[in-house]
């Protein structure tokens, strides 16, 4: 059985997500894939389709929740398995519809240490790239940075996943 929360961290395309389902899989309970994309675009669309299509049938109930993610928390059946994919999205959508990230992050930590099940939460690495040219890019690098920071102290388990490879940062696997 998976820790109370288990962080998966890792830049963009490095298998994290992959990695994380593959986790909640050895886990034989209801599992709820907690997905934070919107879809603004074509490309983005077909990613969403594509994710969908991947965890049909394979014992997954998904809940969309791009904006409100500790509600969507809060009201999970208790001893599921809970997994977000990702925070970076979410961040970046509290962000753009100009809501108070300070806020929304606190009521997310506290989302996170109320669950009452098993959770594992996934967020790209940000820090590891070049500084952002824009200022809404160094705000939103500097924001999932601190959010990251605080997932991270508050796991139980925290994985770097880069080229597929998971690297434990905290704790052990089961």
């Amino acid at each position: 059985m998976l820790p109370r929360l288990t962080f998966i961290l890792g830049g963009a395309a490095s298998g994290k997500s992959n990695y994380a389902e593959t986790l909640a899989k050895g886990c034989d309970i209801l599992r709820i894939y907690m997905a934070t994309a919107q879809a603004f675009d074509d490309e983005m669309t077909q990613k969403i389709a594509r994710h969908r299509a991947a965890r049909a049938g394979d014992g997954w109930q998904t809940i969309e929740a791009p904006l409100d993610l500790p509600a969507a928390l809060s009201e999970t059946p208790p001893g599921a398995l809970v997994l977000v994919d990702c925070l970076t999205l979410w961040l970046s959508n509290v962000i753009l519809a100009k809501r108070d990230e300070a806020a929304n992050c606190d009521t997310l930590m506290a989302a996170l240490s109320a669950h009452p099940g098993p959770l594992i939460v996934v967020s790209n690495e940000t820090g590891q790239g070049i500084v952002p040219d824009t200022p809404l890019g160094r705000r939103f690098r500097n924001a999932q940075g601190r959010l990251n920071q605080r997932v991270a102290a508050e796991a139980d388990l925290a994985v770097l996943v880069a080229a597929g490879l998971p690297m434990v940062l905290k704790g052990a696997l089961p």
